[in-house]
């Protein structure tokens, strides 16, 4: 399994690393559909080639060609709109956030699935991708339908886990030329 080689490829030092992914994907409580639509997405957000070439076929496997296709959907968007709306937040003059996006998101309101799942992916990758606003905003959508701050919280451990993961992967290759 592809898990196996993510956690054996972790040097001694991310020990905690390999014992958190094991945990929150082998034993996450969240429905499959949810668990591995998160991962995928997670994957795709960061940036690491080797986490998302090894993640992704069990991924693919897990979900619906819906799902799938929607959980890349979700990485995708988010990555537009978590700089957009970072920038916004973080620039001083609140002026900007006043101004009309102007950005396509049609996908949001459209996603191919349960509206509750591509939140909650949309929620992790902006967890990936440090995005206060988006955050608050796909928690509070989360919460209106009636999720748990359990369920929400397991969907951030699997961005932070699988984030690390990438970060450390990709530092050891690049020590390793």
């Amino acid at each position: 399994m592809a898990l196996d080689e993510l956690k054996s490829a972790l040097p001694d030092y991310a020990k905690d690393l390999r014992l958190n992914l094991g945990s929150v994907i082998g034993n996450s409580e969240l429905p499959q559909q949810q668990l591995w639509g998160t991962v995928l997405a997670c994957a795709i957000a960061s940036r690491s080639p080797r986490v998302l070439r090894e993640l992704e076929p069990e991924a693919k496997a897990q979900l619906s060609p819906e799902a799938y296709t929607a959980a890349k959907s979700a990485a995708a968007v988010m990555a537009m709109n978590n700089v957009f709306y970072r920038t916004r937040h973080l620039l001083s003059d609140p002026e900007y956030g006043t101004l009309r996006a102007g950005l396509r998101m049609n996908v949001i309101g459209n996603p191919g699935v349960e509206k509750v799942d591509f939140e909650l992916w949309s929620l992790a990758v902006s967890a990936v991708n440090g995005c206060g606003q988006c955050l608050d905003s796909h928690e509070q959508v989360l919460r209106k339908a009636g999720v748990d701050r359990e369920t929400i919280q397991e969907a951030f451990k699997i961005a932070a886990v699988i984030q690390a993961v990438g970060t450390t992967l990709d530092a050891e290759a690049v020590l390793a030329q």
